[in-house]
């Protein structure tokens, strides 16, 4: 699956944006503002200027439609739901080349809000998912003790997990002394 490098950085940011969500016990990634200016220095995301309370409320909404995108059960609810957001932002798709990127297209008003540009430009990357007809790669992890959201950039569409380092590594070694322990017995 091709995916052009703008396309590629905007999965990249949703998929790390629904990872803030407090999941499984675990505190919000996005609970304050230092965290959203900490999220959009990490991303690279311009023009954020001066962000308030508004804004974090507005990016945490945006952050669980996402999720529900990411839990859409077939490809027609997730167009839906990508279509609904998409126009929420106000998209208004115009070609750039900044920050030594080839010419990519920015799906969000130049003046746009963080969470409209969010909504925008990821919004956007999931439609070139679905219309790509691979809405079924929009994944969790499948290790029991998390849940965190990826997209399945593997060529058969068979990664299990959020990573191999972490996840799939831990429940391969788990289950490998599991067999060690029952050999032994």
């Amino acid at each position: 699956m091709l995916i052009p490098h703008d396309t590629r950085i905007a999965l990249d940011t949703v998929v790390d944006l629904v990872n803030t969500a407090p999941e499984s016990g675990a505190d919000d990634g996005l609970a304050e503002l230092t965290a959203l200016y900490a999220f959009a220095e990490r991303h690279d995301i311009s023009g954020v200027g001066t962000l308030g309370d508004k804004d974090l409320r507005a990016v945490q909404d945006v952050r669980d439609r996402f999720a529900e995108i990411f839990a859409a059960p077939d490809a027609r609810t997730a167009a839906d739901l990508v279509n609904s957001l998409v126009a929420a932002a106000g998209t208004t798709p115009q070609l750039t080349d900044h920050d030594g990127y080839d010419w990519h297209v920015h799906y969000f008003a130049p003046d746009a809000s963080i969470a409209d540009h969010l909504a925008a430009d990821c919004g956007m990357a999931l439609a070139f998912i679905v219309v790509a007809g691979e809405q079924e790669r929009l994944r969790r992890c499948e290790a029991p003790d998390c849940r965190d959201a990826f997209v399945d950039l593997s060529r058969n569409r068979s990664r299990r997990y959020c990573s191999s380092r972490t996840c799939g590594n831990r429940l391969h070694v788990a289950a490998y002394r599991a067999r060690r322990r029952e050999a032994t017995r």
